[in-house]
């Protein structure tokens, strides 16, 4: 039977979603929880796959197992055998067919900015120091949703079979004074890629690249035509639709 989980998590301490040979990472995290909890070596596979020191708001998963799961009390068992920076929300039975990563219709991240030194947001949010132009950097935004092919903000030598996704939004909000974020929602997102997008908008609203550069970035399919990639611990995957 196969079983989807919700849950969420603070990458701060984990080298991303997926298992790594050389760190340790939450997707590590919930399979050793769950083949001690089940009495059975458990897989689980992620929707999507977050990179070092990003965190997730809301990620799914399934897993397959011919045990007998009590969902509510394997939540409960699981969020008290698992740190604290991983929580798990929400376990369910679905059906075969039913898949966290090839199901998933949209993903919404969320990258977050503040202008002027705070204490309390320093681990999920980047702090910047000089003046940006949102509503450019809006401009810009915006214009990600003609195109289809997203090359130029994908990490180099990636393993993937096709650059396109088809984003369905994107925009700058203010939410207190100097503070930020940027949201995208999108049907699949490269690796790295919001973070170089992110990056290269910055680069728009100092005023060092103009609308037709941005656009001009973006056909060239490019990634050193891109701006650089903003660090990972501002990065929230904030929503996965089914």
């Amino acid at each position: 039977m196969r079983y989807f989980m919700t849950l969420s998590y603070d990458g701060t301490r984990y080298h991303g979603w997926q298992i790594q040979p050389n760190g340790n990472t939450v997707q590590a995290e919930i399979e050793k929880a769950l083949s001690v909890l089940l009495r059975r070596s458990t897989a689980v596979v992620g929707a999507g796959r977050t990179d070092t020191g990003v965190h997730a708001r809301c990620m799914v998963a399934h897993f397959d197992t011919d045990a007998d799961v009590d969902c509510a009390d394997l939540v409960y068992k699981l969020n008290r055998f698992l740190p604290c920076d991983i929580s798990i929300s929400k376990i369910e039975q679905v059906g075969e067919n039913k898949h966290a990563r090839f199901s998933a219709t949209r993903r919404t991240y969320r990258y977050y900015v503040h202008q002027r030194k705070n204490p309390f947001a320093r681990h999920y949010s980047w702090e910047v120091h000089y003046g940006l132009d949102f509503s450019l950097m809006n401009e810009a935004a915006g214009t990600l949703l003609a195109y289809d092919d997203f090359g130029a903000f994908c990490k180099s030598n990636s393993d993937v079979g096709t650059t396109l996704c088809d984003v369905v939004s994107a925009g700058w909000y203010c939410v207190a004074p100097g503070e930020w974020y940027f949201e995208i929602s999108a049907n699949r997102f490269l690796r790295n890629m919001v973070r170089a997008i992110v990056g290269t908008l910055i680069e728009v609203g100092r005023h060092r690249l103009t609308l037709d550069g941005f656009k001009a970035v973006i056909e060239s399919g490019r990634r050193t035509e891109a701006g650089e990639s903003v660090p990972g611990h501002a990065l929230f995957l904030e929503d996965i639709k089914y």
